[in-house]
C-alpha cells in the first residue's frame, strides 16, 4: 500500500519529468491511497490544464476517471486532525491532510513536495526513496 499526494497521481497520469518514476512505483504496488481532498486538487489541476489549452475537456475527464480508479481508497480526515497536524508540522491544512492520512494508514506519504518533506521528514518519502525501499 502506498499513500500518495496529488502530484504523484498527476505524475503517473500526465506525461512529464517524473512520469517514469511514478509508473515504476505503480508497477511495484498498485494499492494507492490518498486523502479525499486529492480528488479536488487533481480536478483543479486538470481544470487549469483545460483553461491553458494543454488538455481538452474530454482528456481531462478521462484523466479524472483514471485518477479515481487508480486511487481506490481515500481516507476521510477530520478538519480538527488536519489543524493539529498543520500546527505540529508548520504546514498548511491542505498539506497536513495528506500527512494525517499516511499516519492513519500506518505508512509514509510519497510526495515530491520538498517543503512538505522538509517540514515532516519522518512521515514522508520521495519517489526515489519509495522505489528504493
Amino acid at each position: 500500500m502506498r499513500v500518495v499526494d496529488t502530484h504523484i497521481v498527476a505524475y503517473l497520469l500526465i506525461a512529464g519529468d517524473r512520469t517514469e518514476q511514478a509508473q515504476a512505483l505503480w508497477r511495484s504496488d498498485r494499492d494507492w491511497r490518498s486523502e479525499a481532498f486529492m480528488r479536488v486538487e487533481f480536478s483543479n489541476l486538470l481544470a487549469t490544464q483545460v483553461r491553458a489549452k494543454a488538455l481538452t475537456l474530454v482528456e481531462a475527464v478521462t484523466l479524472m476517471n483514471r485518477a479515481e480508479a487508480s486511487v481506490k481508497a481515500v481516507a476521510e480526515i477530520s478538519r480538527a486532525d488536519a489543524l493539529r497536524a498543520a500546527a505540529a508540522f508548520g504546514v498548511s491544512a491542505y498539506d497536513a491532510r495528506f500527512l494525517v492520512a499516511a499516519r492513519a494508514l500506518g505508512t509514509k506519504l510519497v510526495t515530491e513536495d520538498a517543503r512538505r518533506r522538509k517540514a515532516a521528514p519522518s512521515p514522508t518519502q520521495s519517489l526515489n526513496e519509495a522505489l528504493a525501499g
